[in-house]
């Protein structure tokens, strides 16, 4: 039987994995119903600034809520840590939890900067422990499902994909770092990152070059709110990416009405995003932010597996088109449906890749190494748009094809 081995003893294949968390934001609310689903991982303990989120963590799980990562990094009671701080605060934290010898679940982007995440990799590998980058939508069933298809040859060969998303993201509450490009503020740090997991999930991974433009088209938030891209990989598939962050279209009316979380869209909300930031400073708005976190905010209630738009993969013999219930085939005489059922935790497949690291020694498609090659491209698109001209994506991408197949 595996056996993973802490200061206090061992833990057993049986045992769920002991999870502490670092960060009682946003993004840790989007993962709380599939923690609370899950029966193999238990929350032990918790990192977070505000008094009132760490009193809510303690009443709901028990435990200990730390105010510094550090303390929670030093709990022998856990195991592996969820790291869902700001994207700036992550090698840091990351660090602290390699330093420690527990396992990593990090928020993507792994990084900001190409600097940062290959000390992160290689301070994970040197202390022996997992580094798993997500949740993103590579995670997404659906998405695995078609990956599983396009690996198994039996639509011929992958040609082309095309993957579209028209979202309000600029225009949800934001602290006054997330509108500022250098600190990963705007799309393509936060958004961009999950359609190309997607794209390089689908394709195989390995991408030779990109060329890109993007868009800041509101001078009172001042970052990229959009950006178009169009990326070849080295079998030969070539991938269009386009995001849209500046809340008009809404590409959830493609995808049967089902929101990005899974939920089903209201209808009447068209334009709350911008009517609720109307009149606010800076201030104001970070504050509301914080009405979205633990112990202030709601969990989402989704009904289907989360999507990261339209996503069309074509390959020689049929389309494959991703939706939040499954992939939908159009083959050369026929139509199809192959359903991929949610539930019972909506990122289910996130707890699944964490617990076999873990339990299993099993490493992810998405690990430190694969984050940093997404890492890359998103640099590689603010390159490209600033130069005009594409960029080279293979040597990256290389190194993570050998760790990957090394």
């Amino acid at each position: 039987m595996y056996r993973a081995r802490y200061r206090g003893g061992w833990f057993l294949t049986s045992d769920p994995v002991r999870l502490g968390v670092a960060g009682l934001g946003r993004a840790f609310m989007l993962m709380v119903p599939t923690f609370d689903a899950d029966a193999r991982v238990k929350l032990t303990a918790a990192a977070a600034p505000r008094a009132e989120s760490r009193a809510a963590f303690e009443e709901q799980y028990g435990g200990v809520a730390y105010p510094t990562v550090e303390e929670l990094c030093a709990d022998p009671s856990v195991e592996a840590i969820y790291i869902a701080t700001p994207h700036q605060m992550h090698v840091d934290h990351v660090l602290a939890a390699a330093r420690a010898g527990k396992h990593i679940l990090v928020e993507k982007p792994l990084a900001i900067s190409m600097e940062d995440a290959e000390t992160m990799v290689a301070a994970a590998n040197e202390a022996g422990v997992h580094l798993i980058v997500g949740p993103s939508h590579s995670f997404d069933p659906p998405v695995e499902l078609a990956a599983q298809l396009i690996a198994s040859g039996k639509f011929g060969q992958l040609r082309m994909i095309q993957a579209l998303n028209y979202t309000d993201f600029l225009y949800r509450p934001r602290r006054p770092e997330e509108l500022r490009t250098e600190e990963g503020g705007g799309v393509l740090f936060s958004q961009a990152i999950h359609q190309i997991d997607v794209v390089r999930r689908l394709a195989g991974g390995m991408g030779e070059k990109i060329y890109a433009m993007t868009g800041a088209w509101d001078p009172k938030r001042p970052t990229e709110g959009a950006f178009t891209a169009l990326m070849n990989f080295e079998g030969g598939c070539v991938a269009n990416l386009t995001y849209s962050g500046y809340a008009h279209f809404d590409s959830d009316i493609w995808m049967n009405d089902v929101g990005e979380l899974g939920q089903r869209k209201l209808a009447g909300a068209y334009g709350d995003a911008r009517r609720a930031l109307m009149d606010l400073d800076p201030d104001d708005e970070a504050r509301l932010k914080t009405t979205r976190t633990f112990g202030s905010g709601k969990t989402v209630d989704a009904k289907h597996n989360e999507h990261f738009g339209p996503v069309i993969a074509l390959c020689d013999r049929a389309d494959l088109k991703l939706t939040p219930d499954g992939v939908e085939v159009f083959g050369d005489t026929e139509r199809g449906f192959i359903e991929v059922t949610f539930g019972p935790a909506p990122r289910r497949t996130v707890n699944d890749a964490l617990v076999a690291a873990v339990r299993q020694n099993k490493a992810p498609v998405q690990t430190g190494a694969w984050g940093l090659a997404s890492l890359e491209v998103c640099h590689a698109i603010l390159q490209s748009a600033s130069t005009g001209q594409p960029v080279d994506l293979r040597q990256q991408c290389k190194t993570n094809e050998e760790e990957q197949t090394g």
